[in-house]
């Protein structure tokens, strides 16, 4: 028996005309789809006309929905996933069949389609040419700290989620664990109140506790810049004298040579100057 194929399918993340129509054929083909919540993906299949077999598929029955859907594949059913918005597997279910049919060995599709994740990233007016996107942060404090520890000496725009109930306690914890960063606050996008907030952490936690957040966040936040970089080197020798600077980068192994050079270049003043002080050492 020839198996089926596994469609992911992206559906819109607000306004329902972003539905590609690749995406309204392969729900119109497949004999079978798996819904994150089967009461929502009603209202979008009801929307479009497609009458088929839902299943639900979401966070606390992936692992056991998996070996449901593989054994259908294998049946030689066809069968889409969808989640109630965005790309499966980004932030929703998805990885978990994924890597399941490539054990077993079984097609399966991934339709391009909407993200909030680089919608956000384009309003943002951020840095596009690189950037880390984690999801939601975790509710605990000591697993946020070990992801925040690690980002925050990210170059590349950061990007996370969060609910509403939730965004100034994050708005807060940022500003806190990462400075006054530039940010952008996309809130409902592609919705018709989606609303793009461009500031910085400090007056985007001013503006929402004077309007109430409400609906779904994306938040984009500006790397680490040059600025901050120098001011963090500059603060590891600004108390040290000219001499104490180059002890402090020889003991580190570097050459008399090459640290006069680089105690030059971060203080900003001559090689000549510096070289005055390396007589001694």
């Amino acid at each position: 028996m020839e198996k089926g194929k596994l469609y992911l399918v992206p559906t819109p993340i607000g306004n329902l005309k972003d539905i590609t129509l690749r995406a309204l054929e392969v729900l119109e083909k497949v004999d079978m789809i798996a819904a994150e919540d089967t009461r929502q993906s009603l209202k979008l299949l009801n929307h479009f006309n497609i009458k088929k077999p839902l299943f639900s598929y979401h966070k606390h029955n992936e692992q056991s929905k998996s070996e449901d859907i593989i054994n259908k594949l294998k049946e030689g059913f066809n069968i889409a996933l969808i989640t109630d918005a965005g790309t499966p597997g980004i932030s929703d279910p998805g990885s978990v069949i994924v890597s399941r049919c490539i054990e077993e060995d079984i097609a399966f599709e991934v339709l391009p389609g909407a993200t909030a994740i680089t919608t956000a990233l384009v309003y943002s007016g951020l840095d596009t040419t690189k950037f880390v996107f984690r999801g939601f942060l975790p509710r605990e404090n000591k697993d946020r700290n070990l992801i925040i520890e690690e980002m925050k000496n990210y170059r590349d725009t950061l990007i996370i989620y969060e609910a509403p109930h939730r965004l100034i306690g994050t708005l807060e914890y940022l500003l806190e664990a990462l400075g006054n960063r530039r940010i952008s606050v996309c809130r409902e996008l592609t919705k018709l109140h989606e609303e793009i907030f461009r500031g910085d952490l400090l007056s985007s936690i001013s503006y929402f506790n004077e309007n109430k957040p409400r609906g779904e966040f994306v938040l984009v936040i500006e790397g680490k810049t040059d600025e901050e970089i120098l001011a963090e080197k500059e603060a590891l020798w600004k108390d040290l004298s000219i001499e104490e600077h180059l002890l402090k980068k020889i003991e580190s192994g570097m050459s008399k040579k090459e640290a006069i050079k680089i105690v030059a270049k971060e203080r900003n003043i001559s090689k000549k100057e510096v070289y005055k002080y390396s007589t001694e050492i």
